[in-house]
C-alpha cells in the first residue's frame, strides 16, 4: 500500500507542468491586458507581439509560439500571482519597469485604455512591487507618446 502511494506521488510530480519562464510569465500578463475588456482588437494583438519581440528578441517562429502559449496560459490561470512571482524572483526593478511599460503599450494600442485594463495593470504593478508614482508616470509617458 505504501509503495502504491509513493508511485502515485511520483507520477503526479513527473506530470506537473514545467516551471514558468520570465518570457512566458510576461506573455501571459500582456495577454491578460488584451483579454481584460473582452474586446480584442487587432492593434492590441500586434502590440502584444511587438512588445514580446522587443523584450526578448525572438525569431518569428519562437515569437508565434510564445504568443500562443502566453494566451493559453492566461486563459487557464486562476490568478496573476503565478506570473508575477516568477518575474519578482528573476527580474530587477528596471526589467519590471519595462514590463509595466509594455502592459501600458498593449492597453493603449487602440488609443484608449478601458477602466478594467487600467485596473488590471494596477493589480499587476502592485504584485510586482512597483510604486504607484512609477505606475502613473509610465501610463502618462505611454499615453502622451513620450516613449
Amino acid at each position: 500500500m505504501l509503495r502504491s502511494l509513493l508511485q502515485l506521488f511520483e507520477s503526479h510530480a513527473s506530470t506537473q507542468e514545467p516551471e514558468l519562464t520570465v518570457e512566458l510569465a510576461t506573455a501571459s500578463l500582456l495577454s491578460e491586458i488584451i483579454r481584460a475588456d473582452t474586446n480584442i482588437e487587432e492593434a492590441e494583438l500586434e502590440a502584444y507581439k511587438k512588445q514580446l519581440y522587443r523584450q526578448f528578441s525572438l525569431s518569428q517562429e519562437a515569437l508565434a509560439t510564445l504568443a500562443k502559449e502566453g494566451q493559453a496560459s492566461a486563459e487557464e490561470a486562476v490568478d496573476l500571482v503565478q506570473f508575477t512571482q516568477v518575474i519578482n524572483t528573476h527580474c530587477d526593478n528596471q526589467q519590471k519597469h519595462t514590463i509595466l511599460k509594455s502592459l501600458w503599450e498593449v492597453a493603449y494600442a487602440d488609443n484608449a485604455i478601458a477602466p478594467i485594463e487600467e485596473h488590471t495593470i494596477r493589480r499587476i504593478a502592485d504584485l510586482l512591487h512597483i510604486p504607484h508614482s512609477q505606475f502613473i508616470k509610465t501610463k502618462l509617458a505611454v499615453t502622451d507618446g513620450e516613449v
